[in-house]
């Protein structure tokens, strides 16, 4: 009898409906050598009955086996179906999820390749009731190449990050070896199963390719068990599966992994059960006390060094019982940027809390001076609102009462204040909001105390099926500050609130009632229901329909209709009509969209075409785009637009040039009348576009999506055939495509250094002055570029050096700028003012590079333009091999290249900070050279070139 290559065994409980797409995933395979293994879990449906049907109908390809009894778990019947395998390999399906087509031939190709007990690939989240048909990749980093381990201690990230056991090939005779079966009678057997796998895989290969695709539905009537965390018994079986891992990670000596793993804990699996608590009883509470505090006090100490501030203090204050403090920690965890606790200061410092402060470790934890929550303007501050009752009146009107949190005292007790509560749909068509005039607003020691009454059923309007949400905030006036927040629900039930009534403008056939839920994240909203006999009588009749022999003609048409009107404004249909409508309208002749860095700032190579353009006097209509709420530093003299706006799509689309350093949206076509300018923003030194590894390992339609993409480019700015080298050959570029002319940004520092040279003397200009710089200090230019964390995500900024002890040192002879990447931002503490300046809101880093003496960077591309002025630059490497060996890579060493000393601690950086002359003069040939291989291109003439071969009669 031939042996599968690949045995599948695909578990099944009470899934009648969706096990046939499941097993079609793996008949349709395109390794034929594949195996189906059903087993059904004593299904209450017709779950076995289909198997069995689906075996009938694939002799020798399916196999349906069933349990005498339910397991209540994934353990029982996946290990039923490895003694049930015959196939060299085993893979484990789900009933409601599906392998990728190659899935079986990649991993099989791979495991024979390399000998390896176990191949993981790619699993990719598909959330279905996501009208975008969104997807996302588990954990990307960790497949972004191929790569074949020896132990699983040469990259533990894979054990503590990737737990499934879904995404993963076996070697049945590894399985049976090592005797590895899935606990039964616990939940989370995914993480112990993948964990004793990868201990005891003698080679483990990782493949680039999507294997497995995760069905998941966020709005699931029936919860998983895994997000069922408002059951103790839920918690109880995570913190027993974690004390197993832990074990068999003791008895290895894999430290290392252990340490990780606590991490991960701190960052991941508590903050999952941390957002729930405000809505939990103190019974729940305390036991979920118990449980994580004894599992808390074997956590790795050095675990905490590697999460975030908001989880660590999270982390103490659970371990100290302190559910107030720490319920405004975990809100403010949710709900991103949010300060929900009033803070306290001692000595200088800010402190989440003011308890806790007589313990060292409190006071370590809970410092959160470097935040700035205490120099950040009050309008940009994200203020925690947390209702404190809510009442209805049975029919319309709701009586709401809530505090917005005072941190420090910032708003004055003689403040005058106002508030007004605002009810908006969360899905925009046209202005959809009503405020409500809020009769009771005072101070109330750390908090402002508010109470309102609206009569939402009398006020608000529905247009209705539409506008199905609407959340709730709070608009505040403090003296001259004005800000909005969202209003958490707390602690306050709403499981016993009525209904409101409210009638909707389309129809009350299908809706007449607000009903009052909590979102994800904790904060208040309402939510367009049924419940007169009309309404209710509708929904049943649309329902019957759902389901008689029309059912099919009712759905499609339905779904037309709902369709229609829930796209209104959406991205997908914004990028219909640009493409169906407004690339239809006539080319405007002059005009030019100009955007630097997806409309974040008036800066860079776009904003130096632009002046020249000005300059010049040329005839043209300039165009600016413009992100986030309120345009600020944009010319006057150019007509403005929101990126993403119906404005923006329709200038885009009559533009007769394009001119940005980015990249307009990816989904909008250029059309053949328009020209694209790309300008980019700096020469490379991390891998770029079809270089990067993780570009690679797309598959074929998303690496096309990206080619359509950079080949929109007309024309590409280059400052050095490095760039041709690097930056053309990553986007596959045509040589014709390329400008050999420079960065126009770059023309005002050619100009800086060749006046410089001609005069003997730097002029600093207006810019130290309206600084505040003292003319007798050394100018120092700190400008960092980004991080990202293992999930490709951008980290927030923090020093790597202590800044005090910089100014302390170094402060009564240098003044420190600091310009952090456009992607973070930076807090200084009130005792370095004068001596470190932050500079991270200029829009244009230009002038600032004119103005520094000279640059303390690690690895941003601004070296490349700093060159250009001959002056000083210092490396402050300090994680240079962890940045240079990632998954991206880097085009060359910068350690040989560096035109200037290279650091790795902070008392380097001060030491060579404080010898700066002496650098000045020993690199003096290097930085020659490096402006030479880099900048070769940049002669100061850039913009005049590009204006006068595109804008002018002349050059046109």
């Amino acid at each position: 009898m031939h042996v599968p290559d690949v045995s599948v065994v695909v578990i099944v409980y009470n899934d009648a409906e969706r096990l046939p797409t499941a097993v079609r995933s793996v008949l349709d395979q395109t390794l034929r050598g594949v195996e189906v293994v059903i087993v059904d879990d004593c299904s209450k449906d017709r779950s076995y009955e289909v198997a069995q049907e689906l075996e009938a109908a694939n002799p020798g390809r399916v196999r349906a086996f069933r349990l005498p009894e339910n397991s209540g778990g994934c353990g029982a019947p996946r290990n039923h179906g490895i003694k049930q395998a015959t196939g060299t390999y085993v893979m484990f399906l789900d009933s409601d999820d599906v392998l990728e087509r190659n899935a079986c031939r990649n991993m099989l190709a791979a495991a024979e390749r390399t000998g390896s007990d176990l191949v993981s690939g790619m699993c990719v989240r598909v959330h279905l009731d996501n009208r975008w048909g969104k997807t996302t990749e588990w954990y990307p980093w960790i497949y972004a190449r191929t790569r074949t381990l020896e132990s699983i201690t040469e990259y533990p990230d894979l054990l503590v990050y990737d737990t499934l056991s879904t995404n993963k090939c076996y070697r049945r005779s590894f399985l049976l070896e090592q005797g590895l079966e899935f606990p039964v009678g616990i939940h989370y057997e995914d993480l112990l199963f993948s964990a004793q796998a990868y201990v005891a895989a003698r080679r483990i290969t990782l493949i680039p390719n999507h294997v497995y695709y995760w069905n998941v539905v966020e709005k699931a009537a029936a919860k998983s068990i895994s997000n069922r965390r408002h059951e103790i018994a839920n918690f109880v079986h995570r913190m027993e599966i974690h004390r197993r891992v832990d074990e068999l990670l003791a008895a290895k000596g894999h430290t290392a992994i252990k340490t990780a793993k606590d991490a991960k804990f701190l960052k991941h699996d508590l903050v999952l059960h941390l957002r729930d608590l405000p809505l939990l009883s103190d019974a729940y509470r305390q036991e979920f006390a118990r449980l994580a505090n004894g599992y808390l006090a074997g956590i790795d100490p050095e675990a905490y060094e590697h999460v975030t501030h908001l989880q660590a203090i999270c982390a103490y204050l659970l371990g100290k019982e302190d559910w107030k403090n720490l319920l405004a920690a975990a809100d403010a965890m949710t709900n991103k940027g949010r300060l929900s606790s009033p803070l306290a200061e001692r000595d200088g410092r800010i402190y989440w809390c003011a308890g806790h402060l007589d313990d060292a470790e409190g006071r370590r934890i809970l410092d959160v001076t470097d935040q700035g929550f205490h120099t950040t303007p009050l309008p940009s501050l994200i203020l925690g609102n947390r209702l404190t009752s809510y009442e209805d009146d049975g029919r319309g009107k709701v009586t709401l009462s809530g505090a917005v949190v005072n941190p420090l005292g910032r708003i004055a007790e003689d403040a005058e204040l106002s508030a007004t509560l605002e009810f908006r749909a969360r899905r925009q068509i046209g202005v959809r909001s009503f405020s409500f005039p809020v009769a009771t607003v005072r101070h109330a020691g750390d908090t402002i105390e508010w109470s309102a009454t609206a009569d939402v059923g009398g006020t608000v309007r529905p247009l209705g099926i539409i506008d199905a949400v609407w959340d709730v905030r709070l608009k505040l006036k403090a003296g001259g500050d004005r800000m909005t927040t969202r209003v958490s629900v707390g602690g306050v039930d709403l499981e016993s609130a009525a209904r409101l009534r409210v009638r909707p403008r389309l129809t009350r056939l299908v809706s007449d009632r607000f009903e009052p839920e909590m979102t994800k994240k904790g904060n208040l909203s309402y939510v367009l229901t049924a419940e007169g006999p009309a309404a209710v009588r509708t929904q049943s009749l649309i329902s019957s329909a759902m389901h008689g022999k029309a059912a099919g003609v009712v759905k499609r048409s339905l779904r037309r209709a709902l369709k229609a009107r829930r796209n209104i404004g959406s991205g997908e249909q914004k990028v219909k009509v640009y493409h169906e409508v407004f690339s239809k309208l006539p080319v405007k002749k002059g005009t030019v969209v100009f955007e630097s860095h997806m409309g974040k700032q008036y800066s860079d190579s776009p904003k130096a075409i632009y002046e020249e353009l000005v300059r010049q006097n040329a005839p043209f209509e300039a165009i600016w785009s413009y992100a986030g709420a309120k345009p600020t530093g944009f010319p006057e003299g150019a007509t403005l637009v929101k990126r993403w706006s119906w404005q923006y799509l329709r200038a885009l689309a009559q533009a007769e040039y394009w001119v940005d350093n980015q990249g307009f949206p990816l989904a909008l076509s250029k059309r053949p009348g328009t020209t694209y300018i790309q300008t980019w923003h700096g020469s490379a030194l991390k891998r770029m576009g079809f270089h990067e590894p993780r570009t690679k390992a797309q598959g074929k339609p998303a690496q096309d999506r990206f080619q359509a993409a950079v080949n929109r480019f007309d024309h590409f700015l280059i400052r050095s055939e490095h760039d041709v080298r690097t930056l053309a050959k990553g986007f596959r570029l045509r040589d014709e495509v390329l400008l050999r002319t420079g960065y126009p940004r770059n023309d005002a520092l050619v100009e800086a250094h060749r006046t410089e040279a001609d005069s003997g003397e730097r002029v600093r200009g207006p810019l130290a002055a309206e600084l505040g710089i003292d003319p007798d200090k050394r100018v120092l230019l700190y400008a960092p570029t980004f991080r990202a964390n293992a999930d490709g995500a951008v980290e927030g900024f923090e020093f790597p050096f202590d800044v005090e002890e910089f100014a302390d040192r170094l402060g009564d002879r240098v003044t420190l700028l600091v310009r952090t990447h456009y992607l973070n931002s930076v807090s200084l503490p009130p005792s370095v003012a004068g001596r470190v300046i932050d500079v991270s809101r200029h829009h244009d880093i230009t002038p600032l590079l004119a103005l520094a003496d000279g640059l303390i960077t690690d690895y941003s591309s601004v070296m490349f333009d700093y060159a250009v002025l001959d002056r000083p630059m210092i490396f402050f490497a300090y994680d240079y091999e962890k940045y240079a060996t990632d998954i991206r890579g880097t085009y060359f060493d910068l350690l040989d290249k560096a035109p200037g000393p290279v650091v790795a601690t902070a008392d380097e950086l001060m030491q060579a900070v404080a010898a700066f002359d002496e650098a000045d003069a020993k690199y003096a040939e290097a930085r020659r050279r490096f402006l030479a291989e880099f900048g070769e291109y940049d002669r100061g003439d850039a913009a005049r070139q590009i204006v006068e071969k595109f804008f002018t009669r002349s050059g046109k």
